[in-house]
């Protein structure tokens, strides 16, 4: 039961309600989706993280995809759609972060809200259902690495960092070590010179 506000009842958490009762309504082989604030996605503790440790141990999550911000014209809070689906127990659960998709417009001359592009939903559409990993985009997860991250829904957390190795002959290598080294020196310098302006500047300072 999330806390009730005491001066605005309005900010009561009541997706937090509304989310536990749809999980608990589904008959077997249920299916849900769900807008949830993106922040649930990742709450370390309290009734979020509970509910999604509960997902987890249960085994019934599809997949989450993180929309853009400003996607509703009404609020500026960031929203991600959770897929509940009660017979993927052994499935692959897929994340998505559509956060960088859509164009900002204007409504009623004043909001603004994020519109997705055709191509763009057709894209988050094809992805889920085809469960396709694409760099930056998606990514398909089991529940062990869910937990092993702390039951994060964040597709962020698990895309792979990729380093990227160029390589250098002696004399590009000598160059650069050079550069870095000048740029080091001037740097070095500047912080003595600083330093001693500083304390020329204590010494002037007098007690009256």
């Amino acid at each position: 039961m999330p806390n009730i506000p005491n001066k605005d009842k309005n900010k009561m958490a009541i997706y937090q309600m509304f989310l536990q009762h749809i999980i608990f309504s589904l008959e077997k082989g249920g299916k849900a989706a769900v807008v949830v604030p993106t922040g649930f996605l990742t709450a370390g503790t309290g009734i979020p993280k509970a509910i999604r440790e509960y997902i987890v141990g249960e085994r019934m999550l599809r997949g989450v995809i993180s929309m853009p911000s400003n996607i509703f014209a009404t609020t500026g809070t960031n929203v991600s759609i959770l897929f509940i689906d009660e017979s993927n127990k052994d499935g692959k659960v897929i994340l998505m972060d559509a956060s960088k998709l859509g164009h900002k417009e204007k409504v009623d001359g004043k909001n603004q809200r994020t519109v997705l592009e055709a191509d763009e939903i057709q894209s988050i559409i094809d992805t889920f259902t085809k469960g396709e990993e694409k760099d930056d985009f998606s990514v398909l997860v089991d529940y062990e690495q869910i937990e092993q991250k702390k039951y994060s829904f964040s597709a962020g957390q698990y895309f792979e960092v990729k380093i990227e190795y160029v390589e250098l002959t002696q004399e590009e290598f000598n160059a650069k070590m050079n550069e870095y080294t000048d740029n080091l020196k001037e740097l070095f310098a500047e912080g003595d010179r600083l330093q001693n302006e500083i304390l020329e500047q204590l010494k002037k300072v007098k007690y009256e």
